[in-house]
């Protein structure tokens, strides 16, 4: 009988063999992918949209818009409209395609495509399928005017300042 033959190096607790190479390097690669895997997924949770203006804003004191006035804040796509103590909010945006139209003597005209529109929103010729909608438009508790263009309500409905 023939005796079993020793290897020449015995595996000591320091020796790198190709086992525990082969081990660190798995676990090494296992940890590098759950990091990325976590870090990926924390992006993924925070949504990549970009906001806008917002739609609640004030427009500073009603006394700041003269009674019969009818000012159009192009940045804000709105005309303030005051008559008397009342004021309101319409839209300068053209219901047809988007454009913003601009206030004239007999209302808002869109420049693009030709819509017309009377002096409260409502349709008087071009392409314009419906009315200038209103925004609603209140008080704030320090007396500024805010306009909400979230809402919208109903044409010729003013708030009493």
């Amino acid at each position: 009988m023939k005796a079993p033959v020793k290897p020449a190096i015995e595996e000591t607790g320091d020796a790198m063999t190709r086992r525990r190479v082969l081990s660190w390097l798995s676990g090494f690669g296992l940890f590098g992918s759950l990091i990325v895997t976590v870090f990926s997924n924390l992006i993924f949770i925070k949504p990549r949209a970009t906001y806008g203006q917002p739609n609640r804003f004030s427009i500073g004191k009603a006394e700041d818009f003269p009674s019969g006035a009818r000012i159009s804040l192009d940045a804000r796509r709105v005309c303030v409209v005051r008559e008397g103590d009342k004021i309101a909010a319409i839209s300068t945006t053209c219901t047809h395609l988007g454009c913003i139209v601009s206030v004239s003597e007999t209302g808002f005209s869109c420049p693009c495509h030709g819509s017309r529109y009377d002096q409260d929103g409502t349709v008087t010729g071009g392409p314009a399928p419906r009315a200038l909608p209103w925004y609603q438009v209140t008080l704030a508790p320090n007396g500024d005017v805010v306009i909400d263009k979230d809402t919208e309500i109903e044409a010729g409905n003013y708030l009493r300042v």
